[in-house]
């Protein structure tokens, strides 16, 4: 897929673009995301849209040693991973099992908001989140490389959710096809397999991206986990054990007998999260409802959409990528939603 220079005459996510980015805008390389414009930033394609967010996360966002950072990349399981380590949190003075627990009235994106998206951007280039309660939980799908100094300086916690990328693909191409502001019914399959392989998608390439979260977890246990998607969905009450421990507030045995993790997992399961009416009938933001955060959540999805040239493709760029990382990907799988 070729790349340019940005030109002038490409305006898409400038009308919102501060002109002080202008500049910069104008320097980077740019390619087609189908009908979206991406500008390869600091070594990544980010969407011209949260090109502003992103670099006023970076200058102005001071971490706290108490801080809890979601990093994924886009549909890796997010939304789950929201609700998890919300509810995780904030078990002790609002039981999962609570008829007034906040997931049963917002979506998990609302309470856990997105640095790029939510946080930062024209209207909030420098917002103040010195008073919100700790620990304060945010998300991003930045690489690590992308995340302001502090985050790397401080002994912020961060968790890293991966998702294999057969699944993952199907997951975008529906993100990207459905009814939303999104649509675009020529978005074809074979379109994203091509731009996958070039590495040209949305916080891409998609190995880099994961790669730079796997290292920083080896180095630093203490503070990064990495988590499989497709290890939540056959285990989730050992994961949810796990990702307790790592977020300092491990399952007490009275916890585990009174049954605190499984209600922990209902709660956030995909099929209660998708069945609630905010999730089904509210937006997340103008145009962006919240119904299409929730599809299928199954792994191995992909062998109904995928043709088996498309599949070898994809396989072969991937152990190529991931060759002696330690990285393994669970492709398929006969857990069931639950």
């Amino acid at each position: 897929m070729d790349t340019t220079k940005v030109s002038e005459t490409i305006t898409e996510g400038e009308e919102g673009m501060s002109k002080k980015y202008k500049e910069l805008v104008l320097s980077l390389p740019c390619a087609k995301f189908w009908d979206h414009i991406l500008y390869k930033y600091q070594g990544y394609w980010m969407p011209s849209r949260q090109l502003n967010g992103i670099i006023s996360f970076q200058k102005y966002f001071k971490a706290q040693n108490s801080d809890i950072i979601l990093c994924t990349f886009p549909k890796s399981g997010t939304t789950w991973l929201k609700a998890l380590v919300y509810t995780t949190l904030n078990r002790s003075h609002c039981a999962p099992n609570s008829a007034t627990h906040p997931l049963l009235a917002c979506n998990p994106h609302n309470l856990v908001p997105y640095f790029e998206m939510q946080i930062y951007g024209d209207e909030n280039e420098n917002p103040n989140l010195e008073n919100l309660p700790n620990p304060r939980i945010f998300a991003t799908h930045l690489p690590f490389s992308l995340l302001p100094p502090s985050i790397s300086y401080s002994n912020c916690r961060i968790v890293y959710i991966c998702r294999n990328p057969l699944d993952q693909l199907i997951s975008y191409w529906y993100f990207f096809t459905s009814p939303s502001p999104n649509y675009n019914e020529t978005n074809s399959i074979e379109e994203l397999v091509k731009m996958f392989e070039e590495g040209i998608c949305m916080y891409g390439p998609f190995w880099d991206h994961v790669l730079e979260y796997w290292n920083k977890s080896i180095e630093r246990k203490d503070r990064i986990l990495f988590l499989y998607y497709e290890d939540l969905k056959e285990d989730i009450i050992s994961q949810s054990i796990r990702l307790a421990d790592f977020l300092g507030l491990p399952f007490s045995e009275e916890e585990k007998d009174k049954g605190v993790i499984e209600d922990i997992s209902r709660l956030c399961s995909f099929r209660n999260l998708k069945e609630l009416e905010v999730n089904k009938s509210e937006d997340l933001w103008p145009g962006v409802p919240n119904n299409i955060f929730f599809r299928k959540g199954e792994v191995g999805d992909w062998v109904n959409h995928l043709s088996p040239a498309m599949v070898e493709k994809i396989k072969k760029l991937v152990e190529e990528k991931f060759k002696d990382s330690g990285i393994t990907f669970k492709m398929t799988s006969d857990v069931k939603m639950d």
